[in-house]
């Protein structure tokens, strides 16, 4: 067979597969490409949902779904979308035939023209995405919601849900009861404050105390976890260790269990990196993935800042830039946060963003600790037992939901008031320390705060609460602000940026110059810390 009678033949064979897929004709406008760009649109929109594609920032995107890996999207190419527009029609190009001058059909490849601009176009009509869930919906009122596919109320792709039963009216005790597996299976964790006994010559948690302030900060983890898809916004974890004898204590295997009993997968951690900004940018990558978790790993000896995890974690949606474009986009994010390190502090403004949990195993030697199993054997057990765990969280949880009005109700917590009902405070009627409580402790061990606690405490023991001009600020006070003496415009700017804020019991206040060659003048007001 010679090569014109192979593509006569397989020109056929694809008439073929078309006509017994029943594709409708998409007839190619070749004086007019945008009629022919809106056609090919509809007609992925009409099968959007089985084709798996979504609108993510409002371009589309493809949802991959691997056999036994995480789900991830794909922003899609012009060579994907000419593929879709084949896979939902036969494009042809009509053509009169010069023989008998009547009008026929030929098959044509999609324009490239037209695929390249369908990309960028904002006319398409798909169905929005934010994120994939692999745990079930929940719902205020206690329901709990096992679906699978395209979620049109949450904008969730739900697959692979594990098949739970969770009492329909679950009682204190049965709450209690969940608790008190969890809390045995975690046991072995060396949580900072936490009561320990021996058995079986392993060092545990005695569960038969309250939880202390760490076990509680990792409870409502795993709680939060669990429900984040179905809540808008939801405090990060922050597992943390002593700077030096931290190494090994279990920070990254606690993280990797609870995304294992509410994702079915360990998360893939990434490092903050070395370069400026380089943290934001990977966070952004992340949160373009669309992934269950984020686990930012190994921030050891760090006060960790980043604007970007910043406004995730109490906006929805926020925007952030592309890595390596100038492009912005919508990050909604439905990812759980957790970030681990050794002698890990956080900046103020992320201090009231995350459960804080210290683990100290208070030895030389942490990783020579026994596990029973093992590491891999605890991951492989926790893996096994998902269903049972995930049971027990979610009978807290719906009990909860159905006693709201019983419910010890914690500290106030700003952005997160949903999540303080839904996790924090059922897990406080049991028992468990409110880990809202041990966000002033956090606040208290940032740098940029303890230096400003020490500035306003010098500057009312020198100035009390007398207006003063920057330049005129005696040379204690202008030693903390600029110990390397970069000079008076440094000084200026600094205490500009501190005008409003509260720290130590003070607020710093400014009043405008007076006339032409005045000067803006700067006091410390005592206010209720």
């Amino acid at each position: 067979m010679n090569d014109m009678n192979r593509g006569i033949d397989d020109a056929a064979a694809a008439e073929m597969v078309s006509r017994a897929l029943d594709r409708p004709d998409l007839v190619e406008h070749t004086g007019d490409l945008p009629a022919t760009q809106r056609a090919a649109m509809r007609l992925i929109e009409a099968r959007a949902i089985p084709l798996r594609v979504f609108a993510r920032d409002g371009l589309p995107t493809r949802l991959m779904t691997p056999p036994d890996e995480p789900a991830r999207f794909h922003r899609m190419t012009h060579h994907g979308i000419t593929d879709l527009v084949h896979t939902v029609s036969r494009p042809i190009r009509m053509k009169v035939n010069k023989q008998t001058g009547e009008t026929e059909t030929v098959p044509v490849t999609f324009p490239e023209r037209a695929a390249k601009a369908m990309m960028d176009s904002a006319e398409w009509r798909l169905p929005a995405i934010d994120g994939v869930a692999v745990t079930p919906l929940l719902e205020d009122d206690g329901t709990i919601r096992a679906v699978e596919g395209y979620d049109h109320a949450t904008r969730l792709w739900c697959s692979r849900v594990p098949d739970i039963r969770v009492p329909t009216r679950p009682s204190r005790a049965d709450a209690a009861q969940g608790l008190r597996l969890i809390r045995d299976v975690f046991a072995t964790f060396p949580f900072a404050d936490a009561a320990r006994m021996t058995a079986s010559d392993l060092d545990l948690v005695d569960t038969d105390l309250p939880p202390c302030d760490a076990e509680s900060a990792f409870l409502n983890g795993l709680m939060t976890a669990i429900a984040k898809p179905s809540l808008d916004l939801t405090p990060g974890l922050m597992v943390t260790a002593p700077d030096v004898s931290g190494a090994g204590s279990g920070k990254g295997l606690l993280v990797q269990a609870i995304c294992a009993i509410a994702y079915g997968a360990p998360p893939a951690a990434f490092t903050a990196g070395t370069a400026s900004g380089e943290l934001d940018k990977r966070i952004t990558s992340a949160l373009i993935e669309a992934g269950n978790a984020i686990f930012l790993d190994n921030v050891n000896a760090t006060a960790l800042r980043s604007d970007t995890l910043a406004s995730v974690i109490t906006e929805r949606p926020a925007w952030g830039r592309v890595y390596g474009e100038t492009r912005m986009v919508l990050l909604n994010s439905t990812a759980f946060v957790a970030v681990t390190g050794n002698g890990l502090s956080v900046s103020e403004d992320l201090a009231r963003r995350f459960l804080a949990c210290e683990l100290d195993p208070k030895c030389d030697d942490p990783e020579a600790r026994d596990f029973p199993d093992g590491r891999d054997g605890f991951l492989a057990t926790i893996r096994a037992r998902r269903g049972e765990l995930l049971t027990a969280a979610l009978t807290i949880w719906r009990w909860g939901r159905q006693n709201d009005a019983d419910l010890t109700k914690g500290k106030a917590f700003g952005s997160f008031e949903t999540w303080a009902r839904w996790v924090r405070d059922p897990l406080l009627t049991l028992g468990c320390a409110d880990p809202v409580e041990a966000i002033a402790r956090a606040k208290a061990r940032d740098p940029r705060r303890l230096k400003l606690v020490e500035m306003f405490d010098q500057w009312w023991e020198d100035h009390h609460n007398y207006p003063v001009p920057a330049a005129r600020l005696s040379d204690a006070v202008k030693g903390i602000i600029d110990p390397q003496n970069r000079g008076r415009n440094y000084i200026v700017a600094t205490v500009n940026a501190y005008v409003g804020t509260r720290a130590g019991g003070f607020v710093l206040t400014r009043q405008d110059a007076e006339g032409r060659w005045g000067h803006a003048t700067y006091s410390l007001k005592q206010v209720q810390s």
